[in-house]
């Protein structure tokens, strides 16, 4: 493609406006030419900071998707977890190029048909792993590969959700509920299985997992507590308080981004209070209706003998992030998302790498440059017709996927899952009629 690319937008949440922002800041200039969300607030703004014409401003994908021809190259899919399958199917059919968020569905089924589908139309699909396109990850890969640690024997990875933040996404945000998005593996930690089988680059053979929603119930509510933060008389010994986490930590020192911008589009004080007085992320943590975990471990088997560890918890300070601990037979990496400390055996030294610096100040734009990193190689795939800056295409994607749902499967069933289980088969999805 030597034109300027013409780009589609669905979902205009926190994830679609992201890359709606690299996309419109790129040097090739993509053009975003239509949005479509049900929120007309989102929808607006967005359509504002894109330049898209009001006419071209869709409250529904599928009057998108009904135009006559294809409007533009590719289609962005932001829409909630739940919702990525139908759009993905219907776009793939009529040959729009997808930048898929994460994770691609809530089911196997539904994933190996929207692989299936884009294979059959012979469009791009690029899901938005961004850790293998950040940076660090990247750097670590190379390490790996150039034999720094001899043969990769385990990997040791965790997940530091930080206390308010499953607080606030997944005991009182969107992603609480699985009948509403789905288990927190998938929707939270599908990137650090995929991280994983990235590092290791081998086939995963078995997965075990434990886990469970320990402490986000209503048996651990402090006695005296109420339903809502801001008439609790435990509210200041309590740090998930939603007081504490909007108002004191965040607007009362003027920081009105994320989360605070999630709660209210008033991005006043009375905006944030009117917000915990009537708005879900108001409730106590102890009376959602939340149930996915919020700790739970899987131990992995890799073809070779490679086995890996991977920790998600809930429980973990603000300063705490993804901490990744790679042991090989000549030496052992560890990272902090930051730093790379890579020690070798044969003289006991210590290599010290500052990604920052390596990567001149260019990984403040999401997930340590993984968000500008995914979107530059979707842009690179569709400009040069050549998909190879793509490293979480179908194949890759639908491989981390089904060890996902291998480890959620052993999770509930209490079992080691062998992976070769894991073949679902395509399900047809239904056709969307078009109003």
């Amino acid at each position: 493609m030597k034109s300027r690319l013409k780009i589609i937008i669905i979902g205009a949440g926190n994830r679609g406006t992201a890359y709606a922002r690299l996309l419109h800041a790129h040097p090739s200039k993509p053009e975003i030419v239509a949005i479509a969300d049900p929120r007309e607030t989102h929808r607006r703004e967005l359509g504002r900071l894109c330049q898209v014409p009001e006419e071209r401003q869709f409250r529904d994908w599928r009057e998108i998707a009904a135009l006559p021809g294809r409007i533009a190259d590719a289609a962005v899919i932001a829409t909630p977890d739940k919702l990525h399958t139908l759009p993905a199917i219907k776009f793939a059919e009529r040959g729009y190029h997808l930048l898929l968020e994460k994770p691609m569905a809530p089911t196997l089924e539904e994933c190996e048909e929207i692989v299936s589908t884009a294979k059959r139309n012979n469009v791009t699909l690029c899901v938005c792993h961004v850790l293998r396109y950040s940076p660090f990850y990247r750097r670590m890969r190379s390490l790996i590969e150039s034999g720094a640690v001899g043969e990769v024997v385990t990997i040791q990875h965790l997940e530091s959700v930080v206390y308010w933040h499953q607080a606030h996404s997944y005991v009182r945000g969107n992603w609480r509920n699985e009948a509403e998005s789905s288990f927190m593996l998938l929707a939270k930690s599908c990137h650090d299985v995929d991280i994983l089988s990235y590092l290791i680059g081998r086939r995963c053979l078995q997965v075990s997992s434990f886990g469970s929603l320990r402490h986000f119930r209503s048996q651990c509510r402090p006695v005296g507590g109420t339903e809502r933060c801001l008439d609790c008389p435990r509210e200041t010994q309590c740090p998930y308080s939603a007081v504490k986490i909007y108002w004191r930590d965040r607007a009362a020192k003027g920081k009105f981004g994320w989360p605070v911008d999630i709660i209210t589009t008033d991005l006043t004080e009375n905006g944030v209070f009117e917000a915990l007085r009537y708005g879900p992320y108001g409730r106590c943590v102890y009376a959602c209706d939340n149930d996915v975990v919020d700790h739970q471990v899987v131990s992995f088997n890799f073809e070779g003998g490679v086995t890996a560890d991977f920790t998600m918890t809930a429980f973990t300070s603000i300063e705490d992030t993804r901490r990744t601990t790679v042991c090989g037979t000549h030496g052992q990496i560890i990272g902090d998302g930051r730093i790379i400390k890579l020690y070798r055996y044969l003289d006991d030294s210590c290599e010290v790498i500052d990604i920052d610096q390596e990567a001149s100040g260019t990984i403040d734009d999401g997930h340590g440059g993984g968000d500008g990193g995914v979107v530059n190689a979707f842009v690179d795939a569709l400009t040069s017709g050549n998909s190879i800056s793509i490293v979480s295409g179908a194949d890759a994607t639908i491989e981390s996927h089904r060890i996902v749902f291998a480890a959620e499967k052993s999770r509930r069933e209490k079992r080691t899952v062998n992976l070769e289980e894991m073949s679902a088969g395509v399900r047809r999805i239904p056709e969307v009629v078009f109003s």
